[in-house]
């Protein structure tokens, strides 16, 4: 096999990429149905896409992000969430979910994190978070094991 060209999950096996798909969309509807709304999903997806160096997935969901509020400057501190004062309680409990989800091969999802954002999210928004989490985990290593090249940017602008 060649390193130049990778092997497309995607394209080789259709109907696995579609199912993955059809998860991605029934876990997304689980999370609206909880509370969960498209900035909160698209700021966990967008951090983990980051922290996994996915850059098809960053551009898709920087995309989604733009197009559910987010702008230029948020989408910035993302990377410093820590430091930055622009998130709410529930962002940044968000965020550290989609750190151990992201990480999760390291530590788990240490008792810390679960606590904290236990404290701040219900269990149905947990639920909801951590499947999305699991979702965009799977589509980041399809998409960064086949080397899939960056997508042009949508209309929407930051």
């Amino acid at each position: 096999m060649s390193h130049e060209r990778r092997v497309h999950l995607s394209k080789s096996a259709p109907e696995a990429y579609k199912a993955l798909d059809a998860f991605s969309k029934t876990v997304g509807q689980l999370a609206s149905d909880a509370g969960i709304d498209d900035r909160l999903k698209e700021l966990v997806q967008l951090h983990a896409s980051q922290l996994n160096g996915c850059a098809f997935c960053v551009r898709v969901h920087v995309d989604r992000a733009v197009a559910a509020g987010l702008d230029a400057d948020v989408i910035a501190q993302i990377a410093a969430w820590r430091e930055s004062g622009v998130f709410t309680d529930r962002e940044r409990a968000a965020l550290a979910l989609a750190e151990a989800y992201t990480f999760i091969h390291e530590a788990g999802v240490p008792d810390e994190v679960y606590d904290h954002v236990g404290g701040i999210l219900s269990e149905q928004e947990y639920v909801g978070l951590s499947w999305i989490l699991v979702a965009i985990n799977a589509f980041n290593r399809v998409a960064i094991a086949g080397r899939y090249p960056v997508p042009p940017r949508t209309g929407v602008q930051a």
